[in-house]
């Protein structure tokens, strides 16, 4: 009995060290390149709770690539706040339902109202940043990869519904993925509960209370109520204290049990499925238009001074303001040649960066994702991380090591990049 019992023991024991992945090669990469500072980092994976992947492309005679994946710390089962980069699968999930609807006239240009029918919501009728004036998917999304917009996330939130996004992602595969809230003050209530839009036909434009005239609306969505179930056994505490929506400190860790939620591995299999569609299987790719595509890849890889609608104060917004990977840590100016396909995250200390890096002028691809935890006084929600000092220089080291690794490492046949050199203006 007592040998059963040491051999459950064991295999529990087993089965949790092999839940986290790490890889020598990239984890001897970091460490033989690593400043004292990064080095540092490397040695507090508990205080800093960092994982990495890096994704090697190597490219056939066909131009058809394939991905090797190395692992430092990666690990589904260890929580971290995925913040802004929940954006991005709901950015790919609002093209696909619009090209669902299959409804003649309408598509992600059209006109969206937002109305409102349930506490919390509110109407949104009007878009100053558009060119027209108006809101739409495709001015939302541009938003979302520019510079992080958390209203336009709302509002992809309440065009697909908390049931449909959720049911949609786990049925495409991405079992840890977790999408239950806005981001604005909200109970848990009202984020079950999205909001009635409608979609007008082209050349339409609503009053400033909403009324369009008879025959103009092309769709009508009606308020949605989720009935998604949810698996919130598992509990996640994290910090010593944390701030209340009162700012009333509460000495106890903050509880993302209910939070959103989604593995870092999901994310980079999520933008992979976008940028090399042919490479997933089938029940992994959205439902897109050679135009989404087109779309997607020149927002996620645009700069803010490089947009007219909305027209972005660059002091504030520089290029490199959603680019951690290489560049973020000191505004460092982005070389010409380099584009970055991304979508980053931050909040409560948790930085998150989901990368396809590609270098025209060498010839150099590869993928890069990662997160670090960085909050030394261990309160949550008071604004008081170590972003700049230590969050921002671990991307941008971690990024560098991997790019001259990258221009370094022999290629048997050099990638024909044309499909990501996008027109800007």
């Amino acid at each position: 009995m007592k040998v059963i019992r040491l051999f459950v023991i064991a295999f529990i024991l087993l089965g949790t060290v092999r839940a986290q992945r790490t890889d020598p090669f990239l984890k001897d990469l970091l460490q033989t390149h690593a400043s004292p500072q990064l080095r540092t980092i490397l040695m507090h994976p508990d205080s800093f709770r960092y994982q990495l992947i890096y994704t090697q492309i190597n490219r056939d005679s066909r131009n058809r690539p394939h991905f090797h994946s190395y692992y430092l710390r990666v690990d589904p089962l260890e929580y971290f706040n995925p913040a802004s980069t929940v954006k991005m699968p709901l950015s790919f999930l609002a093209l696909e339902k619009m090209n669902n609807l299959t409804r003649p006239g309408i598509d992600k240009y059209s006109p969206m109202l937002t109305d409102s029918a349930f506490s919390g919501q509110h109407a949104v009728y009007a878009d100053s940043s558009a060119a027209n004036g108006l809101p739409s998917l495709a001015q939302y999304i541009k938003k979302i990869f520019l510079v992080s917009d958390n209203d336009a996330y709302n509002r992809l939130y309440e065009f697909l519904g908390q049931q449909y996004l959720n049911e949609r992602l786990w049925q495409m595969g991405y079992s840890h993925i977790r999408i239950t809230r806005r981001f604005v003050p909200m109970t848990e209530e009202e984020n079950k509960h999205t909001n009635p839009i409608r979609f007008l036909r082209k050349g339409v434009t609503p009053s400033p209370g909403g009324q369009v005239p008879d025959g103009e609306v092309a769709y009508t969505q009606p308020a949605a109520e989720s009935k998604a179930h949810f698996d919130f056994s598992r509990q996640v505490f994290i910090g010593n204290a944390h701030l209340d929506r009162n700012d009333s400190l509460i000495l106890t860790p903050m509880d993302f049990t209910r939070h959103n939620n989604i593995s870092l591995e999901d994310e980079q299999s999520l933008l992979q499925s976008v940028l090399f569609p042919e490479s997933v299987v089938p029940a992994k790719r959205f439902h897109l238009t050679a135009d989404d595509y087109s779309f997607l890849y020149r927002y996620m890889s645009k700069y803010p001074s490089e947009e007219e609608h909305p027209r972005y104060d660059t002091a504030e917004y520089f290029d490199s303001y959603t680019k951690f990977f290489l560049f973020k840590s000191g505004r460092t100016p982005i070389p010409p040649y380099i584009r970055v396909f991304n979508k980053p995250g931050w909040s409560y200390g948790f930085l998150t960066d989901v990368a396809y890096i590609v270098d025209f002028k060498h010839k150099v691809e590869f993928m890069l994702s990662g997160v670090i935890y960085v909050n030394r006084d261990g309160v949550l929600n008071d604004d008081k991380y170590e972003y700049e000092e230590t969050g921002y220089p671990f991307f941008k080291e971690v990024g560098n090591i991997i790019y001259q690794y990258e221009l370094a490492r022999p290629r048997k046949f050099f990638p024909d990049l044309d499909k990501f050199r996008m027109s800007y203006h």
